[in-house]
Order: C-alpha cells, then structure tokens, then sequence
C-alpha cells in the first residue's frame, strides 16, 4: 500500500528518491516488523520508530504497521523496552527512557498521515504504558527525566538531548490522549516540569555540550521556540555547521552526520528558518548512495565515509525532513505543529525565575 504523493525538492531529492529511500529501509525490515540500523545490525527502539515513521510517509504503511506490532509485541510489561535487540534476541536489557518515550511520537505521526483511528485504537495501550513509565523515572527534583535503568536499579543522571526528546513525545502522548477522550493529568504535569527543568536548569542535565544534538534539540524538542529558540541556535552554529556538507556529531571532531544534520534542518523548520533547513537537507546528499540508502556521516579531514554502514535512521531523517519542508502529508508538522507546554502560561515557577521583588 502507498500513497500518491510524496515530498519532492528540486534539485534536492524527487519524489522518487524519496520513495528509493523508504524501500531501501522497508529492504532491511525482519519478517518479524523490527527495523535494525542495517542488515546484520541491531534494533533500537527509538530508530527503529524512526525508521516507521519514514515508512508512514512514503505510503509503505503495511511495512510501517508491522514495525508498530513488532514494538507492541516486544513491550515489556512495564512499559518498557530493552535497549538493544539483535534480531529476536535481547543483546541489551537495560532501559533508556528516552527509547521508550518514542512510540508515542510514532503513532502520533501514523495518525496525522492517515487519519486511522483504528490503528490509533489498537496502539494506545503500548503507548499508555510507555509513558506512564517514562514518567516514573521523572525524579530529579528540578522536573528531569533520568536516562538509564539497569538491574542494578534507576541511574541517577538526565541527560539534555534525550529530555527534550522526551518532552516531545509526552506532548505526542497527550494529543493521543485528547483524540481518544482519555485526559491524562499526570502526564500533563509531567510535561509542565519537565518543560521547566528544559529551560530554566541547565545544571540538571549531564554535560555533554560537545555533542551538536544537546544544542538543537530542545528547539527540535518543542521547549525552546520563537527568540529562545533562535538564540540557542545562533549561539553554536559556528561550532557544529561545516560549509556546505553537514554538521559536526561532536564540536572537536572532523566528522558530519546526516541525520543529525537532518535533525538540525526540522529544529530550523519549527523556528520558520526554511532557507538554511532546505540549505542543510542539500548539504547532505553527498551521503546518498543510488539505492536511497545514505551512509552515516564523512570525515571531511580525509573524505573517508565512517562509520563504514549505511543506516535506516540517517535515511529516514531525510525523508521526514524533506516531508517537514514541503508539508506533504499530514504528518508534515509533527515537531513544528505539537504546541509546547508554557510554564509561562500555567505560573509554574522556581525562585530560579522569579523576579526580584
């Protein structure tokens, strides 16, 4: 099954391209509906809704429907996932909530490209139940999410990126939850605090400022927009932005990533900032090989592709950006349209913010 239109920018990718691209994914997909990075590789949670979702706007929606069975079927009874499949073997136990979190962006997505309530129907008890434990681990006292539960027990440890990840999808898991007439307070304070700890506590988060997507993605994220966001974004552009090839993954080092440069371009496409987003989805296809497939990133310091692996997630982020940037199907707005969470509008505030008296 599969849609008539499709995103096209020319002189960027086709409508075709795209499409070369989802198939390419859909070529790695298990029987079992899990998508790993590449053939041989593993699963994770979070691309491989990624990956879904790339599925869901190219049309292949039997091969995306099959990648949301595989995540209700892998569900723990908790809520949660392990980390790390390799094939229908557990290679990781360990939890990242922010893996987790996820599934809600996805089904939100499936339902704004296809209007399928049914589907919607069938995936809200595995969201449900994804978010509720996402939010147990809200237990940092500024309103942060901790990362990583073990055997050993919950790591004490938040980290910006994945919060702001997090952010997102509560939010995808509170319009699920309108559309289905089940209100979820719990998550909506949720989200309250966590927006707070987003932009008001910095000092509740891991340093990992080396790293380009802790700088994009509280705006990719929905905490920061408008003034905020572009000032987050201006503030390290020089530090991360290469020419015309990319972005750096991490500041010091000689290497542009697709999908993070994809992801910087929807963080740009939620401020308005379309010229450099379009600009940015351009700059990357030097990664892309004739079957849709995209490498991962290039060390520009030799020219040398590294690593050496062609991944779903990096080609699924340039179909989702390229969607954003043309609004082609209805899940064109999932990180632009999603209103965030305003702790300036609900008074939730800290003597952090408070003005003096």
């Amino acid at each position: 099954m599969r849609a008539a239109e499709l995103p096209s920018i020319p002189g960027v990718l086709t409508a075709r391209q795209c499409l070369a691209t989802a198939e390419s994914i859909a070529a790695q997909q298990h029987s079992d509906g899990a998508i790993p990075w590449f053939r041989g590789g593993h699963t994770d949670p979070w691309d491989h809704v990624e990956s879904a979702m790339a599925l869901t706007v190219a049309g292949l929606l039997d091969a995306a429907r099959a990648a949301y069975a595989w995540s209700a079927d892998t569900q723990r009874a908790d809520g949660s996932w392990p980390s790390q499949f390799r094939g229908d073997v557990v290679e990781t136990a360990d939890t990242d909530t922010n893996f987790c979190a996820y599934i809600a962006t996805g089904v939100w997505h499936y339902y704004r490209c296809t209007g399928d309530r049914r589907f919607v129907d069938t995936m809200w008890p595995t969201v449900r139940a994804a978010i509720d434990y996402v939010i147990s681990l809200q237990q940092g006292r500024n309103g942060e999410i901790y990362w990583l539960q073990t055997e050993q027990g919950i790591l004490p440890e938040a980290l910006l990126t994945g919060c702001s990840s997090m952010f997102h999808s509560i939010g995808c898991g509170l319009a699920i939850a309108e559309l289905i007439g089940l209100a979820q307070p719990e998550w909506e304070v949720a989200a309250l605090r966590l927006g707070h700890a987003l932009r008001h506590h910095p000092e509740s988060f891991a340093e990992k400022d080396r790293y380009s997507m802790d700088w994009y993605y509280p705006v990719l994220g929905g905490a920061l927009r408008g003034e905020a966001g572009h000032a987050r974004i201006a503030s390290r552009w020089s530090d991360f932005v290469v020419g015309e090839i990319g972005i750096r993954c991490v500041s010091d080092r000689p290497w542009v990533t697709g999908a993070e440069t994809c992801e910087l371009a929807l963080a740009l496409d939620t401020l308005g900032d379309s010229d450099r987003a379009l600009r940015l989805l351009a700059s990357i296809q030097h990664l892309r090989e004739d079957d849709g497939s995209y490498w991962t990133g290039l060390v520009f310091a030799d020219g040398k592709r590294w690593p050496e692996e062609r991944t779903t997630w990096t080609g699924a982020a340039a179909v989702l950006a390229a969607d954003a940037l043309t609004r082609t199907t209805g899940g064109n707005g999932i990180f632009r349209d999603l209103a965030p969470s305003a702790d300036i509008a609900t008074g939730l505030t800290c003597d952090c913010v408070r003005s003096p008296s």
